[in-house]
């Protein structure tokens, strides 16, 4: 897998699957096929917890909803410590351009979840946004914010 612009993981949560390469997800604790998009989610939730402080046991990958008759999947939701969804992750393989559709799309999630914060990536370039629900606008962030910060955010709505 190529390098990301996000910091390394440890090695040890790779193994050999029968024909395929797998890598063990901490939040799902279970081995998946290592694709990837896979390789971006797992650098980033790393990123996430030992970086930006987030607690591992508030994050989800995979997280299924329903929209227009549809089930859908959020990559990876983080929640308040109220239970609610406060970010949506969406990410993207290394090759692939982030662009307005990828923006529609966590844009279409979040019009069930109403997250305060919507982020992508494809391990290269990463964006964040937060929303504000009182204004009806949104804000692109330099960076991440760490966990206590967005929770502090959402507090002084």
């Amino acid at each position: 897998m190529v390098p990301l612009n996000l910091p390394p993981i440890d090695s040890s949560r790779l193994r050999q699957g029968e024909s395929y390469i797998e890598i063990f997800d901490r939040l799902r604790h279970k081995h998946v096929v290592l694709t990837p998009e896979e390789w971006v989610r797992q650098h980033f939730v790393d990123y996430m917890i030992k970086e930006k402080q987030f607690p591992a046991s508030l994050m989800a990958n995979e997280i299924g909803l329903e929209l227009n008759n549809t089930r859908r999947r959020c990559d990876t939701v983080v929640f308040d410590r109220t239970g609610n969804p406060m970010m949506i992750i969406e990410y993207k393989a290394p090759g692939i351009v982030i662009s307005q559709k990828v923006f529609d799309q966590i844009v279409r999630y979040n019009m069930v979840l109403h997250a305060r914060y919507l982020t992508i990536s494809n391990g290269m370039t990463h964006y964040c946004c937060r929303i504000d629900y009182d204004t009806h606008t949104y804000t692109f962030l330099r960076e991440i914010p760490d966990y206590t910060l967005c929770c502090a955010y959402g507090q002084n709505r």
